[in-house]
């Protein structure tokens, strides 16, 4: 399955979407958010820390680090797709107070 992200991602690759647009519509989506455990002692610490990361996510930032580790966009796309999503983000926590 193709995730929305992954498709804006392609459509920058072919051009038919530029990085500005791309950007744009991260700022406006709701991304995704894991859960968090909370830990309460060392242990609980430790143990968390000795599990497997997160797995992947579809429809989140995922996609994109993905496509950048792939070498499918460049730095400054990266950089530029990950403070539009950062901004949509900030944007969600105040509206949620």
């Amino acid at each position: 399955m193709t995730s929305d992200v992954s498709k804006m991602i392609a459509a920058l690759r072919d051009g038919s979407m530029s990085l500005e647009d791309v950007a744009q519509k991260f700022r406006k989506r709701a991304w995704p958010r894991r859960k968090l455990d909370q830990t309460t002692s060392y242990l609980e610490m430790a143990a968390a820390a000795e599990r497997d990361p997160d797995p992947y996510l579809e429809g989140s930032f995922d996609d994109v680090a993905a496509a950048f580790h792939r070498g499918d966009i460049s730095d400054r796309e990266y950089e530029v797709l990950a403070q539009a999503m950062a901004e949509s983000m900030r944007a969600e926590d105040r509206r949620s107070g």
